[in-house]
């Protein structure tokens, strides 16, 4: 069966570019055979950074021909009481180029109307093709587009060339004065010459002897092979880095590995900053002996063959050296002063022009600092402040100015270097932590509470000035947080309220926040709930459990995951769903005539009676198993009382016209819901009956 072939070749293209291009090539290709009902397998996608190339095998030559039904008037309107054709239904078969004595009539949920069955005839795939691969070119996503030279259509590089064929013939289109062929080029220094092509295994066969290597799963093999291949004959290894892997395999369209060495007094210079130099700014791989110490070389891949002179081992080298000499000399500077000079220059730089400096940043992560450490470690409280005092001071050093990435690490090292204690340092390297996805939490209680303020007074200030995250719209990585604060939390344990840290930071800021403390407090309330609820299904409960948990209230973030786990088993059980229908009726019932205590003299029905002294059996228990954290049997206490409140509502009627007895009734009902209405809202349970 016919096969579609369709390279671009182009310039470099940057290497961030190239997966979302080829996954939007698999994905819309699909969807155009689908679309127009041509049978076709799965797209196969390849690319380089010179050139993107799909494959489509098993298509059809020819279109399906299409049967279209069209709904027009009713029949009353389409046909007068002689059975002839109205205006309507003239004009409706006029639109849908048919005679009006080929109207047919169907039956609808809104009565008899006449239909129009149109037929078109399936047109050959080519002519398709030819009218949709220049918009589909054209529309392949890229960070930024521009136009090149006098072209008029926008693309990420400079396009030279288009192998576009089916079934074997050129396609007949062009795409900014580029016309279609069946040339392909060769790797631009190794073997520029073109090569014909005639569908996806004539190319691969003669790409590879144009060194080229199209298929970016062999390429990346390639890479690691030759790296761990150099690496170990020098003793080392390479530590897995998939992004660095996925970066370096999109530079490159004819992998060759070249190791390379630099002066071993710079290994003197903190690991991080090394690493940092090699992988980030230079798409070098760092080499480490078998004890994770770094060694005085790297790998860079070269999209050519190393030479005899060893031009490109030199080149590299004195690059990275000169990079390295810049970092050292940074380093030296910023010891000359301790981490606490640092301090006062924070006063200059601002944080957010209406949040102030970061100084005055470092002032309110300070009040947060001894909030928390008060909560969790009293004895640390001087350490946690003097972390929280230093923790952006580096910001301003001349290393972490060159070398963003580095803040807190470098800060950490300086705050060593000055003599502060270890237990200060670690917190201050620590306390950017989680800072992505997947991301180590901070490993100290000092670096969790400086991390913790951080995080918090960033979400406060932001949202209290209005900048709420919305869609795909939070600049300052508010949700990002709020996640992680949640995880450590969770990882800590710790009992501290949220209500009372927001209230706290929010009354260090409130000079500068616009919006009242109340709607600040719910934006943030609902931040947290939010985060948590992706974080709690992500490790699998469910939904229900989980918005029955958080609708309770997200006061104390560690319960709130113990109460959805002691939920979840809960609903496991073959009696959950009518008692959670037993508690849904009494807390509909209630109402502000609720609000009171009990009066036992009213209680005259032996159901009523028999439910308060259930209650009154139950309470205690309860209580002490939330406040020892035991909330799996608390719960299983709880459903002890539901017979009495089966029973309770069988035989007593509550909105009776004593107003006293009635009030007295419904006091009852929301005593018993305080037993479980600071641990869930059974309201929000979803039942398998609905």
């Amino acid at each position: 069966m016919p096969e579609l072939f369709l390279e671009i070749g182009c310039e470099e293209i940057p290497s961030g570019y190239v997966p979302p291009a080829l996954e939007y090539m698999r994905e819309e290709l699909a969807a155009f055979f689908s679309r127009n009902q041509i049978n076709a397998a799965t797209p196969d996608v390849l690319g380089t950074p010179r050139r993107l190339v799909v494959s489509v095998k098993k298509v059809d030559a020819l279109q399906k021909d299409i049967v279209d039904i069209f709904h027009g008037p009713s029949v009353s309107a389409a046909y007068d009481d002689q059975g002839k054709p109205t205006k309507a239904a003239i004009g409706f078969a006029r639109g849908k180029g048919i005679d009006v004595a080929a109207l047919t009539r169907e039956d609808t949920p809104k009565g008899a109307v006449v239909c129009a069955r149109v037929e078109k005839k399936g047109r050959p795939t080519s002519d398709h093709l030819n009218e949709f691969l220049p918009q589909f070119i054209s529309r392949i996503p890229f960070s930024k587009k521009m136009r090149w030279a006098n072209k008029t259509r926008p693309f990420a590089r400079p396009l030279h060339w288009i192998v576009a064929l089916f079934d074997g013939k050129t396609l007949e289109f062009s795409f900014d004065g580029v016309a279609c062929d069946r040339f392909s080029r060769g790797h631009r220094f190794l073997k520029p010459d073109e090569f014909q092509v005639k569908d996806l295994a004539s190319y691969l066969k003669k790409s590879a002897k144009h060194f080229l290597f199209v298929d970016p799963e062999i390429r990346k093999q390639k890479i690691l092979e030759q790296v761990q291949n150099l690496a170990k004959e020098v003793g080392g290894f390479v530590e897995e880095d998939l992004e660095l892997l996925n970066t370096v395999n999109f530079l490159v369209e004819f992998p060759v590995a070249i190791r390379g060495d630099f002066d071993p007094q710079f290994l003197k210079l903190p690991k991080e900053l090394l690493v940092m130099t090699m992988k980030h700014h230079q798409k070098y791989f760092p080499v480490s002996d078998e004890k994770g110490n770094l060694l005085p070389c790297f790998i860079t891949i070269s999209n050519m063959s190393a030479g005899e002179g060893h031009e490109i081992k030199n080149g590299n080298e004195r690059v990275l050296r000169a990079r390295l000499e810049d970092a050292r000399f940074f380093y030296n500077e910023d010891k000359k002063k301790s981490l606490d000079d640092f301090v006062e220059p924070l006063k200059g730089v601002v944080f957010q022009k209406k949040l102030g400096t970061l100084h005055e940043k470092m002032e309110r992560i300070c009040g947060l600092a001894r909030v928390l450490s008060a909560h969790t470690c009293p004895d640390e409280e001087p350490r946690a402040l003097r972390a929280a005092r230093l923790c952006k001071a580096d910001l301003v050093t001349l290393m972490v100015y060159e070398f963003p990435e580095l803040q807190g690490i470098m800060g950490g090292y300086y705050a060593t270097h000055s003599g502060e204690e270890p237990t200060v340092a670690q917190a201050i390297q620590e306390h950017y932590r989680p800072a992505f996805a997947g991301d180590d939490l901070p490993a100290s209680e000092l670096g969790a509470i400086v991390a913790v303020a951080d995080k918090l007074d960033t979400i406060l200030g932001c949202i209290g000035i209005g900048l709420i995250p919305s869609g795909s719209e939070d600049p300052y990585g508010l949700r990002r947080n709020a996640l992680g604060i949640i995880q450590i939390f969770l990882h800590r344990g710790w009992q501290v309220s949220l209500d009372h840290l927001i209230e706290e930071g929010l009354r260090a800021m409130e000079s500068k926040i616009k919006l009242d403390a109340g709607t600040i407090k719910n934006h943030v309330v609902e931040l947290f709930s939010q985060r948590y609820k992706t974080y709690l299904h992500a490790a699998g409960f469910p939904y229900d459990a989980i918005d029955c948990v958080l609708s309770a209230g997200i006061d104390s973030i560690a319960d709130v995951k113990a109460k959805v786990s002691a939920f979840s088993e809960l609903k496991k059980q073959p009696y959950f769903e009518p008692l959670a229908i037993a508690f849904r009726r009494v807390v509909s019932i209630l109402n502000d005539e609720a609000k009171g205590e009990v009066n036992t003299e009213l209680l005259n029905e032996p159901a009523e009676k028999n439910l308060f002294a259930t209650y009154l059996q139950v309470r205690a228990p309860v209580l002490q198993h939330i406040q020892d954290k035991e909330f799996s049997q608390a719960l299983e206490k709880i459903v002890e009382i539901k017979p009495a409140v089966d029973r309770f509502f069988d035989e007593v009627m509550v909105m009776v016209e004593d107003v006293a007895l009635c009030k007295n009734r419904l006091r009852l009902l929301r005593q018993i819901s305080s037993l479980f209405s600071g641990f869930a809202d059974f309201s929000l349970f979803i039942s398998k009956k609905s």
